[in-house]
C-alpha cells in the first residue's frame, strides 16, 4: 500500500461529498459536504476541494464514477468524468475514477441503520458516500497491490 492521505469525492448535482484517508491508507473518514457550484467561471466547489487537498497534503484524489448497474454510462457518469477532468487540471496530485455503483444507496442504508431519517441524512449522505467510495478504493489497492480505478491525466483524459 502506498503511503499518503487520499481524498475521496462523491460528485452530485447539488452537493459534493468529501472524505479522507489516514496516512497509511487503512481507513476513510468523512470530511465535509461542499455545495456544487455549476456555471461559475472559477467554481467555488473546485476551489474548496483544491484547498482541502492542499490542507491535507493529499497524494491522490479518488472520484466516484457512477455507472448504471449494467455498467453503461449515464448523464451522471459524464458529469463525474467532466468534474474529474477539471479537478485533475486544478490539483497538483493524480486523480482517479473508481466505480461507485450503489455507494449512495449504501450510505443511505447505513444512516438509516443508525436512526437517521431521510430528511436528517441529506446534509451528510454525500460525505458517507464519499467515505464508502474511498474505503472501497483503499481496500482494492490493499488486496491487489495496484491503485484502484482509472487514472485521469493532467490533460483531462481518463
Amino acid at each position: 500500500m502506498r503511503p499518503g492521505v487520499r481524498v475521496g469525492i462523491d460528485v452530485g448535482t447539488v452537493r459534493i461529498g468529501v472524505a479522507r484517508s489516514d496516512f497509511h491508507g487503512m481507513l476513510a473518514t468523512p470530511v465535509e459536504t461542499v455545495p456544487r457550484d455549476l456555471g461559475a467561471t472559477v467554481p467555488a466547489d473546485l476551489t474548496r476541494i483544491a484547498a482541502i487537498v492542499t490542507e491535507l497534503d493529499a497524494v491522490e484524489v479518488i472520484v466516484g464514477l457512477p455507472l448504471a448497474l449494467s455498467g453503461r454510462h449515464t448523464a451522471s457518469t459524464d458529469d463525474a468524468v467532466t468534474f474529474a477532468e477539471t479537478l485533475a487540471a486544478t490539483v497538483p496530485v493524480p486523480v482517479r475514477l473508481v466505480d461507485e455503483r450503489l455507494s449512495t444507496v449504501s450510505a443511505q442504508a447505513a444512516l438509516r441503520s443508525v436512526g437517521r431519517s431521510t430528511r436528517t441524512q441529506r446534509p451528510v449522505v454525500d460525505q458517507v458516500a464519499a467515505t464508502i467510495i474511498l474505503q472501497h478504493a483503499l481496500d482494492t489497492e490493499r488486496a491487489s497491490g495496484k491503485p484502484a480505478g482509472t487514472s485521469v491525466d493532467q490533460t483531462g483524459r481518463p
